[in-house]
């Protein structure tokens, strides 16, 4: 009998409670297919500081154990140093175009990523996902509508600043920097173990009806360095014997340390690394636990280069350079994803990927719309990292940095076959320009500088990078180590934050009347945007902003 008879035998009431029926199924099925979310970030990771990287000493069993049961990135990127990383990450976007690019948010900044820009976790929560995020934020403080609460995490555990320590008080400037959705708390124990506990427990209390979303930016391994006790032990004959980082800065650094007769940092760095993999072991065995390992990408990456410095204590070797350069070291890092049964294991894929293209790509991954106003900077890796195939890059990717010397920019403009350093020192007369330029898939760890080579590859690379600087809005992040004259730090940073109804409800519109802003942004020119997002038409040879 053909079965389209069977159906007009069936009841118009019959008819529609099985088609019901089967849309719901349809719809459980297709919410069940969703990936669950874990994003871990390191804070100053070094990339020959773990085991799969060749490292012998530091023990990292929990990410070597990621890298054999995932993909590693080989070649993913993130800018030179933190929150402009962590706004690519949320937003998909350019740090440039989101005046978080050259410096990050310091605790007497005001500034924030523009409340209309659409955060990953807010894409995912319209989803049905639940989120979470354990850890620290650094992506502004001074009103509510920047708070993580805001940001589409249902759940905040953490520190709204960097370098708060790694056992309590957990202060920044001196003022007391933890809590849990905007109470203040008073966790006792070493933060990054904290973080980890807390994060497996968030994983075993959750809502096991939706998937879901689960962030984890760590601390570690920032300066000032400390553990506990028995890693110190663990660490203490371990020897410093890294090689040069070929960076003036950092390598200045080293010598000065030894000629002042300072403690050397690598034995306590290697405590904290391995600590911090520590408390990764700890949310993976949760996952295991819960039985959700098989539906749940892991990805795990360090928001910027190692602290290769005296201080800092990470090793970057073979890469040049290091945290705040635009060198390999700086900005090429630690990154692993998994995903069992499809992603292939022990593999590795040399995409160029950046940290604007985590969005795209995961929301691919799960099948999240993202809806936003703003055209996202980043690409849609999902394919390419599922196929286990190269995706090419013609585009150029731009990173910056002025950190920490004011004045002194690092500048890089490449794809897949060229890439352009520049070393910039701006006086108040005069600026001097040290240009680099190399093929990473010839020379990775950029031996031959081939710009006298190849001057015609400067210059348009050198062009590049004007026009994508021309973007920054004029109010944006700069170098600035040391707060204005006389400006004193709240005691407890979880009251800082400016309450939503204590703002007005838009942006305010600044001093210039609205007729005059388009002008006033042209004739600001090299100096930045006055108007938000402005593009224009031409930035060498005039026009307004499109």
């Amino acid at each position: 009998m053909n079965p389209s008879r069977l159906v007009d035998r069936v009841p118009p009431t019959a008819l529609a409670l099985v088609l019901a029926i089967c849309f719901s199924l349809a719809s459980a099925d297709s919410a069940a297919e969703q990936p669950n979310i874990v994003i871990f970030v390191a804070d100053d990771l070094g990339w020959a500081d773990v085991g799969f990287h060749g490292e012998e000493v530091i023990e990292t069993p929990s990410l070597d154990r990621l890298a054999a049961e995932g993909v590693q990135l080989d070649r993913f990127y993130t800018t030179p140093i933190c929150s402009p990383t962590r706004a690519a990450l949320m937003t998909g976007r350019d740090p440039m175009r989101l005046g978080v690019a050259y410096g990050v948010i310091m605790p007497w900044h005001t500034i924030g990523i523009h409340p209309d820009e659409l955060f990953l976790p807010e894409a995912f929560r319209r989803s049905g996902y639940q989120t979470a995020m354990v850890g620290k934020w650094h992506l502004g403080h001074a009103q509510e509508t920047y708070h993580p609460n805001q940001r589409g995490f249902e759940y905040f555990y953490g520190h709204l600043h960097t370098e708060v320590g790694y056992f309590p008080p957990f202060a920044n400037q001196g003022g007391r920097d933890f809590q849990r959705n905007g109470e203040s708390i008073d966790d006792q124990g070493y933060e990054t173990f904290l973080l980890g506990q807390e994060g497996a427990r968030w994983i075993r209390t959750r809502d096991v009806s939706k998937p879901f979303f689960l962030y984890m930016p760590f601390i570690a391994p920032h300066t000032p360095l400390d553990a506990p006790d028995d890693l110190l032990a663990k660490y203490a004959d371990m020897k410093d014997d890294r090689k040069p980082a070929r960076s003036p800065q950092t390598d200045d650094s080293r010598r000065i340390a030894r000629l002042m007769g300072r403690a050397k940092a690598r034995p306590v760095y290697a405590a904290v690394v391995d600590a911090m993999d520590q408390a990764v072991g700890t949310v993976l065995a949760a996952l295991d636990d819960e039985g959700v390992t098989d539906d749940t990408i892991v990805l795990f990456f360090s928001d910027n280069g190692g602290a290769a410095y005296a201080l800092g204590g990470a090793d970057n070797v073979p890469l040049r350079g290091g945290k705040g350069d635009t060198f390999e070291g700086g900005i090429r890092v630690v990154s692993v994803m998994r995903w069992p049964g499809r992603l292939e294991a022990g593999s590795v894929n040399t995409s160029i990927m950046s940290a604007m293209d985590v969005f795209p790509t995961l929301a691919s991954a799960a099948e999240v719309p993202i809806e936003t106003r703003f055209d996202l900077n980043g690409r849609d890796l999902w394919p390419a990292l599922s196929s286990g195939r190269r995706e090419a890059r013609d585009e150029t990717l731009f990173f910056a940095s002025e950190t920490p010397i004011r004045g002194h920019f690092n500048l890089t403009a490449f794809n897949d076959e060229w890439k352009l350093v520049q070393e910039i020192d701006q006086g108040l007369l005069a600026a001097d320009v040290t240009t680099h330029l190399f093929r990473i898939g010839e020379d990775p760890n950029e031996h031959h500088n081939l710009a006298s080579v190849h001057p015609d590859i400067v210059e348009k690379l050198s062009e590049e990078i004007l026009e994508w600087r021309n973007l920054y809005p004029v109010t944006g992040t700069r170098s600035e180590l040391v707060p204005p004259p006389g400006w004193r730090a709240p005691k407890d940073w979880v009251g800082y934050p400016v309450p939503i109804e204590a703002l007005q409800d838009t942006p305010a519109p600044g001093m210039p009347p609205s007729f005059a802003l388009p002008v006033l942004d042209f004739q600001h020119g090299e100096a930045g945007r006055l108007i938000y997002d402005c593009e224009p038409y031409s930035l060498l040879g005039g026009g307004l902003c499109k």
